[in-house]
């Protein structure tokens, strides 16, 4: 029953949903000569500033691969969690004029922010489609073959979608009781950042530590992207039962805090 409301409420609200997102996407590019360009261009130039850091500088490699392609891997999957997580966390506070005035579903709000989001996400695919398409042509050390495991990588990216969604919806509930955590998830997000071989490999670091990154859910799905992309390796139906069990397992419990919590949201937004 819970799920069918959700599906109907959903039906009801799309129209309401698409205007957020159309809303989102005039305030980010409003006054921009480039416009939606920058999501194509963000990551490009994000990259290339990172590969001459790690690369070039501080001497970083992954030995056997390409490492650009291995770094946009990184850079564009985690932005998309740190930008979506972010967004998510502020959109029930951020509208609680709309929420005091007429009766909408709260947890539109999280979830239009993560699909606004994931919307870019889909766009910076194609840049990075396109450094993987120039390692035929010298671009990094080593070629990155296209193959048919990239028929995988949409399932990744739900996966990789609903865990952000589950996330977003826990941090938009605490936020709206506890504002202090727009400030403590800054300092968490960052050292997640470090914490997940976005820019380095999990070979350097002690055995110790390569266990217990199997229990950091980005580096499942970053790994298992570039096992597929970086690698040209299929991942095991055990890696993408993982990947699918942790999406679930994230958004039911994200749901059921707000769900628990939301009817409170009027007295503290």
């Amino acid at each position: 029953m819970f799920v069918k409301g959700i599906y109907n409420n959903f039906k009801r609200y799309w129209f309401l949903m698409t205007q957020l997102i159309s809303r989102d996407f005039k305030v980010k590019y409003k006054r921009s000569v480039l416009g939606v360009v920058w999501s194509l261009l963000y990551p490009i130039l994000m990259m290339t500033v990172m590969a001459i850091v790690f690369s070039q500088m501080f001497k970083f490699k992954v030995e056997g691969i390409n490492y650009l392609v291995y770094l946009m891997t990184g850079i564009i999957m985690f932005n998309y969690f740190s930008e979506a997580s972010h967004a998510a966390m502020t959109s029930v506070v951020e509208n609680f004029l709309l929420i005091n005035k007429v009766y909408i579903p709260k947890y539109i709000f999280p979830i239009a922010k993560c699909m606004f989001v994931g919307i870019n996400f889909v766009l910076t695919l194609i840049p990075w489609l396109g450094v993987i398409a120039l390692s035929y042509v010298g671009l990094g050390e080593y070629v990155c073959h296209f193959n048919w495991y990239y028929l995988i990588l949409p399932y990744i990216f739900f996966c990789f979608f609903l865990f952000t969604v589950g996330v977003g919806l826990f941090l938009s509930c605490v936020s709206v009781f506890l504002r202090d955590v727009f400030y403590i998830y800054g300092i968490i997000i960052t050292m997640w950042n470090y914490l997940t071989p976005v820019f380095y490999s999990i070979e350097i670091l002690p055995e110790k530590l390569q266990f217990l990154m199997q229990f950091n859910p980005l580096f499942q799905f970053l790994n298992t992207t570039r096992t597929i992309v970086v690698y040209e390796q299929a991942p095991s139906l055990g890696t993408l039962g993982i990947l699918g069990g942790i999406g679930i397992v994230t958004l039911l419990f994200g749901a059921y805090v707000f769900k628990k919590n939301q009817d409170k949201f009027i007295y503290y937004v």
